[in-house]
């Protein structure tokens, strides 16, 4: 099977780009966006509309096999690449990539993914932004499931030597700042991980001492008990902090540390999460801390499962986190790190090493991008998926869940037939 035309197409993602560092130093809320100056290169505002590319691959048979190209919501900080733009990465995708793939041989998912995630701009010298290669990569895994008349699970459980799971992958789902409402609806469809949170401000959001913050878990845990859709519903309670509490108590890990077991002890009986406690300047002392922080809450009996995003980006990143112990959990931030194949080895690489991989992304993908994750989870079985794109709950959760849920039924159905999962070319 031969690629035969690669098309380009600017599409709309799930959220928004978000200036991060600006919202940090007391952007101002305005409506649905903030008042201000943006501080990190490439926004045109603090608040401006997520975008990506849909890189389609015109197969011989007239298939089209596509992934999304898509970036993070918080685009340009921490180690990320820049912001990314429709218009700029198109004329970078049919210049550098449109000649590479034309008319090439669809061959196996790991050699075409490891090409396309290594292809260079002439023109700069660098390595194409890490959406393009993100979506790319995605085409392929499509095009080389196409090819082989199998999902695109199956692809990566065969390439990879997996066995795929045979249950959904637990679920976490994000608030956003809708932090009340968007709780009552993950509580009431009884999600695995609730509820993301978005404590990315000191002042508003955690309180210069963390009462806000406490407050709001003390509520959660309340809420949890007059809305749980049956008796033994226990959700793990997952906060994402953005390094507020850093902030809050100057880094200090005694000070941080005994504000987690205070969290921890506010949420009881519900286990406890905290995603980022710190961020700091770079990502040595981002291990740093983040190790101290998971050893003194070790050492005190904690429960609490410390969980790296920030700085923990790329595969080479993952590694260093993993390797030096720095969090229980690590969020595998697919658009961060370019090609799936690297996606896949980082949550393969986490397990190995007795960390728990979380399948994470962006608010800021597509539907396209969140089932291809959704086939990713079923491959490779991580601890935990994030509902994706979306602030909305219902749209990510649904997208997810019923991908598992349908890939898994079929799977069921064919290991009763004793037979292929299928045996023509679906679209998928």
């Amino acid at each position: 099977m031969k690629i035969v035309k690669l098309i380009s197409a600017p599409v709309r993602t799930g959220f928004f780009f978000d200036d991060q560092l600006a919202i940090k130093n007391g952007a101002e809320p305005d409506g649905f966006t903030y008042q201000g100056m943006p501080q990190t290169r490439g926004f045109s505002r603090v608040r401006q509309a997520g975008e990506g590319v849909s890189v389609l691959l015109q197969l011989e048979d007239g298939f089209y096999a596509y992934g999304d190209c898509v970036a993070v919501q918080y685009s340009g900080v921490d180690g990320r690449d820049g912001l990314f733009l429709a218009a700029e990465a198109i004329p970078v995708i049919n210049r550098v990539v449109k000649p590479r793939l034309e008319g090439r041989t669809v061959t196996t998912f790991r050699e075409m993914a490891r090409e396309a995630d290594g292809l260079v701009d002439p023109a700069t010298g660098r390595r194409l932004h890490t959406a393009i290669r993100y979506g790319l990569t995605q085409a392929l895994l499509n095009a080389v499931a196409h090819a082989r008349k199998k999902f695109m699970f199956e692809v990566v459980a065969e390439e990879y030597g997996l066995k795929p799971v045979t249950v959904p992958v637990p679920i976490f789902t994000q608030s956003g700042d809708e932090r009340y409402l968007n709780a009552d609806k993950m509580i009431l469809k009884g999600v695995d991980a609730l509820p993301h949170g978005l404590f990315n401000n000191v002042e508003t959001k955690v309180g210069r001492q963390g009462e806000k913050l406490l407050a709001y878990a003390d509520w959660l845990k309340q809420r949890i008990e007059a809305l749980k859709p049956r008796a033994d519903y226990r959700p793990v309670i997952h906060l994402d902090l953005y390094g507020t509490l850093g902030m809050a108590f100057q880094e200090d890990p005694v000070k941080i540390t005994a504000y987690l077991t205070r969290l921890e002890q506010a949420v009881a009986p519900y286990p406890l999460r905290v995603e980022d406690p710190v961020v700091l300047r770079d990502k040595s002392s981002q291990i740093k801390l983040m190790t101290e922080l998971t050893q003194r809450l070790a050492a005190q009996g904690s429960r609490v499962t410390l969980v790296a995003d920030e700085w923990c980006n790329n595969l080479d990143d993952i590694k260093d986190f993993v390797l030096a112990g720095a969090a229980g959990m690590i969020q595998v931030k697919t658009p961060d790190l370019g090609g799936l194949n690297n996606t896949i080895e980082a949550v393969l690489f986490c397990k190995a090493h007795g960390i728990a991989p979380y399948l994470g992304g962006s608010c800021n993908e597509t539907d396209r991008s969140a089932r291809i994750c959704a086939h990713i989870a079923l491959a490779t079985g991580p601890a935990l998926i994030m509902a994706k794109p979306g602030m909305g709950v219902d749209e990510g959760l649904m997208i997810i869940y019923n991908e598992m849920s349908r890939m898994l039924a079929i799977r069921r159905e064919a290991g009763r037939e004793s037979r292929s999962c299928f045996s023509k070319p679906v679209m998928i």
